[in-house]
């Protein structure tokens, strides 16, 4: 081993001798290194020459295992051959001497002095300038290791527990290559919704297995709980991070699966997703830049992919605008929201202004005496002509129902949702048979509606009523109580914020109770959004599966909540790399999707 007066001197031009300098690293093991499929390079050492690992436990430091996660203490020396395949993040695998398994992950890697010399010094430094590189040898390469789980045998099948043993130490360390052990190890489930495939540090983990990578499942089945599409998604990602593509390639996987309903049916899940982008109709098409192998690719693995035919674009008619799409070939149906729907939500016209006391006035007062004189098939112009009365406002003075201050605030207010309600198309109330639809795909795109408020009221009239319906007990339409749903909504920060408002606790408190409800009904929330930290966070709360693509905002990856070895990347992974954070699920884990959308995505 080197030491100071192993040092070549330098002469006055700080030129050291050449046949020095070009003397390569010696590895006084005398072992030789060996390519493999994993990763790694596997050493055979003489004369024994059976290891394969890349290193070994040390003691040097203690080995400890705890309750506390923060108290473990486990630490690899890798061999000087393997430390240039090493990565932060790897799976790994210590054995103990009865045949079970500890699985851990490398959560920090560090070079520590092999001898007592300080090599911050001009001679060091001016040695390694003129050498390919450093004599590994003089320093030791070491792997701070989390532990995971520990894997044991129990007759065929492969389980996991919690760490509770100490492995022994110079017990060998190697990458963890098996897919069984992997999956076990993280806790993911064989079969399921297909995600995207296990990664670490943008790079898929391989196997010895074929195909080599490591299918993400989210569990789908009755066997251990509900399915976790009823019990919420949020994906979050900026602007270019992929969500579309993503989100596209994730509910595709859920058109045709089958649901039990508590009466004993398995209908085919519905979906009705909003589109303020119009981008999700494309799904009926397929995808022109879907290649025969990656086909291929997918039926291997049992990933759906191509057009989905029962796809229909509900298309909202709003005065003054016109849906145009030749970007899609799904059929288009027009609807229109009756006014009917806000004696149910009255919030639906109080917009953000109203405050407790003038919407009190429209809830108790004018739209219940406009019901009476009118029944439900009353218009909203017919409504504000109602409004418009001079003796009804003085009569409502004079008997104390209602302020004149009061009256004239929420005249003012109820306006400007002409463009809305009642247009020349067919009420979504007479829809509701096409509108939700056993394996369906419904689209609603709301792209073509310039104005925010017009296209909120829209949105928020439809979740609305597909989720009065959902939790009624006594609904009016047996179809959507009946039918396995997932309501996804792109942009559910617009919609789904904290507000001060009326308006905003309605929806907030209707959201929130579908969520709760949504393992017994049946209905599943997928929510989609680069704002996370501006979803209001009852709502937030009930959401089971999260994935994170790339976040730039401090604040929307603190709000996400996700384990703070994982946080760290989420500014630097590149488009379709995320974390998935899905504790009934697995692990929490990084994620590669699929490179090509499996149905027809962007505007080429």
């Amino acid at each position: 081993m080197s030491d100071l007066g192993d040092f070549t001197d330098f002469d006055d031009e700080g030129e050291a001798d050449d046949a020095a300098s070009a003397t390569p690293p010696v590895d006084s093991t005398d072992e030789t290194v060996e390519d493999t499929d994993d990763g790694f390079e596997d050493i055979e050492a003489t004369p024994a020459g059976a290891d394969s690992g890349l290193g070994v436990l040390s003691a040097a430091d203690g080995l400890r295992i705890s309750e506390e996660a923060e108290e473990c203490h486990l630490q690899a020396y890798v061999t000087a051959a393997n430390r240039s395949a090493v990565r932060i993040g790897k799976y790994l695998l210590v054995p103990y001497p009865d045949g079970e398994r500890l699985f851990c992950r490398i959560s920090a890697l560090e070079y520590a002095q092999e001898f007592r010399a300080d090599d911050a010094t001009e001679i060091h430094a001016r040695r390694a300038m003129r050498q390919q590189g450093i004599d590994e040898q003089d320093f030791k390469f070491m792997a701070e290791l989390d532990p995971v789980a520990v894997l044991y045998q129990d007759g065929d099948e492969l389980k996991r527990r919690m760490t509770d043993r100490v492995p022994k130490p110079e017990t060998v360390v190697r990458e963890a290559t098996d897919k069984s052990e992997i999956k076990t190890g993280l806790k993911i489930p064989e079969d399921g919704v297909f995600l995207g495939h296990l990664s670490v540090g943008g790079e898929k983990v391989r196997t010895s297995a074929e195909p080599p990578t490591i299918d993400y499942r989210l569990k789908d089945d009755y066997d251990d709980g509900d399915p976790l599409v009823f019990r919420h998604t949020l994906v979050a990602g900026g602007t270019g991070s992929g969500k579309t593509h993503s989100s596209k390639n994730v509910l595709r996987q859920y058109l045709g699966r089958t649901y039990e309903m508590t009466d004993g049916r398995s209908p085919e899940l519905a979906v009705v997703q909003f589109d303020p982008q119009d981008e999700y109709a494309q799904m009926h098409d397929d995808n022109p830049k879907l290649t025969d192998e990656f086909a291929r690719r997918c039926e291997r693995e049992g990933v759906a992919y191509g057009g989905y035919d029962d796809t229909i674009a509900f298309v909202p008619k709003v005065a003054g605008t016109e849906y145009n799409a030749s970007h899609h070939r799904a059929e288009q149906v027009e609807f229109t929201i009756p006014f009917s729907l806000v004696h149910e939500n009255p919030w639906l016209i109080a917009g953000s202004s109203l405050n407790d006391n003038q919407y009190g006035a429209l809830v108790n007062t004018f739209l219940e005496r406009f019901e009476r004189e009118y029944g439900e098939s009353g218009t909203y112009d017919q409504f504000l002509t109602f409004l418009d009365d001079p003796a009804l406002k003085e009569e409502l003075h004079e008997a104390g129902d209602v302020h004149e201050a009061t009256f004239d605030a929420v005249k003012r207010r109820v306006r400007g949702f002409g463009a809305v309600f009642d247009q020349d198309a067919r009420p979504i109330t007479d829809q509701i048979s096409q509108l939700v639809r056993d394996g369906g795909l419904t689209v609603i795109p709301t792209y073509h509606i310039t104005d925010s408020r017009t296209a909120s009221t829209i949105v928020l009239a439809v979740s609305s009523l597909l989720i009065d319906q959902k939790l009624s007990n006594d609904p009016t339409y047996d179809r959507i109580k009946e039918t396995p749903l997932v309501l996804g909504m792109d942009e559910a920060h617009n919609f789904l914020t904290d507000a001060d408002s009326v308006q905003g606790r309605k929806v907030i408190g209707k959201f929130t109770e579908a969520a709760k409800q949504g393992r017994k009904e049946r209905l599943g929330l997928y929510l989609i959004t680069q704002d996370p930290q501006d979803i209001a966070d009852p709502v937030f709360k009930q959401i089971n599966t999260t994935m994170v693509l790339n976040l730039g905002d401090e604040d929307a990856i603190k709000a996400v909540n996700i384990p703070s070895n994982l946080e760290s990347k989420v500014p630097y992974m590149e488009k379709g790399q995320r974390v998935v954070y899905s504790p009934d699920n697995s692990e929490p884990v990084e994620l590669i999707g699929l490179s090509t959308c499996v149905t027809r995505h962007g505007r080429d």
